[in-house]
């Protein structure tokens, strides 16, 4: 079965992590865009983001994921 998967922090990354556990197929993970974090504010990418990463999942960091027909 394929799944998208959608999360940010580090307890999606868990559930991210069982899924691929349990084989299931991930083609694609969203997540919030790269933040500016620590004392340098360099961007950081999301524990999601880097767990896709690291299993060579696609990844997608769209600014918001509203469906009211308004588009930045």
């Amino acid at each position: 079965m394929k799944i998208v998967f959608a999360g940010t922090p580090d307890f999606a990354r868990v559930a991210l992590q069982r899924l691929l556990e349990a084989g299931f197929t991930v083609p694609l993970v969203l997540t919030q865009p790269d933040r500016p974090a620590g004392r340098g504010m360099k961007l950081q990418a999301s524990p999601v983001k880097q767990c896709a990463l690291e299993h060579g999942i696609a990844v997608a960091q769209p600014r918001s994921l509203r469906l009211d027909g308004k588009f930045p």
